[in-house]
């Protein structure tokens, strides 16, 4: 920062010799050595302000004498530096962003409370309150120091992520459920867990199923499966192989798919859910319903006996979009064994929990059902 030494004579209105006369007198009020010649002493004012050169200490002090200002307000020297807004910012996202055990438990628990909201209701009734819970994880993830309880928050929001992804998926909204994914996948890959980096990845595909993009669906889920082998439980292993039957029924690989679906079967293990997997829902009953699903794809008549057996397990009002998607593949399989009252029956039934559920992506469905 330059001086204000002009600036400062300037407005007192001196001359460069008013200015030496008051220098002297500064220097014998500080009973000082004489100055140098007033011709000498001019020189170095026109110098000093120019800004062309430095001021010692011994003709600083008489100059802010001279003007009865201190060297700060002459711009002879500078205060340290203040914290800057962006640095107080930051500084008290660090202080706030402290994570403990509890506080992700507490995490845990929202995103828990959440999943279950979305499974009975669906979606669209509480995606902003879910995308709201991503963002609130992602600032304390982001500005958290590295350690176990970053890396646990970070999976919670992998989680959370891919649960909003999902929702945003049944909404319609194939940009924000990709992008989402994104951040699932990211944040699981930072907290080191390979199941939930298995399957955000291999959900993501899904965005691709719906963009009639089966092939490149197919790959993203092979390739997921592939990596996580046999470091993730069996569950997901099952869950893993139904995603890539689903993909491989989409592309018209018949024996691939019913393959993969075997599979699916083969890894799912008896007995109650896998408790560090909360964000999957797979047991025999649900297994059959996507076998279904798979089947309906492919054209396969056995595809009614699968879903009836699926809802039987599954019950009515218990999982609103799971259900709304069920009776859609139930509509077209019986379309397309030529029982139109069947098909009407369970699209009525079908289109009123979409509507309940807000799910987009069955009334696309149901609305070609129920207009021919």
């Amino acid at each position: 920062m330059g001086n204000r030494l002009a600036q400062a004579r300037a407005e007192r209105g001196w001359t460069k010799s008013q200015l030496i006369r008051e220098l002297r007198a500064a220097a014998k009020r500080r009973k000082m050595k004489p100055l140098v010649g007033d011709e000498s002493l001019a020189r170095r004012i026109a110098v000093w302000e120019n800004r062309d050169g430095a001021i010692s200490g011994y003709y600083r002090d008489l100059i802010c004498d001279a003007y009865s200002l201190s060297p700060v307000e002459l711009g002879l020297v500078e205060l340290p530096a203040g914290p800057t807004p962006e640095r107080i910012e930051l500084v008290e996202r660090l202080t706030l962003s402290r994570l403990d055990g509890g506080l992700v438990e507490l995490l845990r628990g929202h995103t828990q409370s959440i999943r279950m909201m979305d499974r009975r209701l669906g979606g669209a009734t509480i995606y902003q309150q879910t995308a709201a819970h991503v963002e609130q994880i992602d600032k304390l993830v982001r500005y958290a120091l590295p350690g176990a309880h970053r890396e646990a928050a970070a999976d919670e929001l992998g989680q959370a992520a891919a649960l909003a992804g999902w929702q945003a998926l049944d909404m319609g909204r194939l940009e924000e459920a990709w992008r989402l994914h994104e951040v699932a996948t990211a944040a699981s890959r930072e907290s080191g867990h390979p199941a939930g980096l298995a399957y955000a990845r291999a959900q993501q595909a899904f965005v691709l199923l719906d963009a009639d993009r089966s092939a490149d669906a197919h790959e993203i889920i092979r390739r997921a499966r592939e990596e996580a082998g046999s470091t993730v439980p069996s569950a997901l292993r099952a869950w893993l192989h139904a995603a890539e039957g689903e993909a491989l029924a989409a592309d018209g690989q018949r024996d691939s798919a019913l393959r993969a679906l075997d599979l699916a079967a083969d890894s799912l293990a008896p007995g109650p859910s896998d408790d560090s997997l909360p964000f999957l829902m797979l047991d025999a009953g649900h297994l059959a319903r996507w076998r279904g699903h798979c089947l309906v794809r492919l054209g396969e008549e056995q595809a009614i006996d699968d879903l009836t057996d699926a809802l039987g397990v599954m019950g009515e009002g218990q999982y609103g979009r799971a259900e709304a998607a069920l009776r859609v593949d139930l509509a077209l399989a019986f379309r397309a064994r030529g029982d139109s009252t069947e098909s009407r029956l369970h699209a009525q039934r079908a289109a009123d929990l979409a509507g309940r559920t807000g799910s987009e992506r069955q009334r696309r469905r149901i609305a070609g059902l129920l207009s021919a």
